[in-house]
């Protein structure tokens, strides 16, 4: 039988993130999530090697919350971009992550993404759908070699089998 190892979250994160920059207008990063239909964004500048350097993290309510602010009190002075509205340091995980501790994370603090990254740099990003799917894998591959385990044959049953006549 072989044993599963637990998965990380460079097994399973998404690669290809939709990102934003800094300089995006409040109007062109609501316009950005809904045309890709995704709730946040991590927001990235590019480094000299031309590396995603994770900067912030923008979310459906941070867009909202501005918004609704703009257009309740009028037009703020200056205009809103993704650098005065996104989360700065974000909560971020190492590739090397288990799926325990990820879920962990997911649980206790009520995130529904995170960014994955390395150094500063982005390498994907990793959802609470991605660690359930993970997850459950993990949980029906590690099952087999379990429930022989837990539930061993009755060899009394077994050998009695061999002695039964059939009038």
């Amino acid at each position: 039988m072989s044993k599963a190892t637990t998965p990380q979250a460079q097994d399973f994160m998404t690669r290809k993130v939709r990102t934003v920059s800094p300089e995006m207008s409040l109007d062109e990063a609501t316009r950005f999530l809904k045309r890709y239909k995704v709730s946040n964004a991590p927001v990235v500048e590019q480094d000299a090697e031309g590396h995603r350097i994770l900067v912030g993290f923008l979310s459906e309510g941070d867009c909202l919350e501005h918004l609704s602010n703009e257009v309740f009190f009028g037009s703020p002075a200056p205009q809103q971009t993704v650098t005065t509205m996104m989360k700065r340091h974000p909560v971020c995980v190492e590739p090397e992550m288990d799926v325990f501790t990820l879920a962990s994370i997911f649980v206790n603090h009520g995130y529904r993404h995170l960014p994955v990254a390395s150094d500063g740099r982005l390498l994907g990003i990793v959802s609470r759908r991605d660690v359930l799917h993970a997850l459950n894998d993990f949980y029906q591959d590690t099952f087999k070699d379990r429930a022989s385990k837990r539930f061993p044959p009755n060899l009394k049953e077994l050998v009695n089998h061999r002695f039964i006549l059939k009038r």
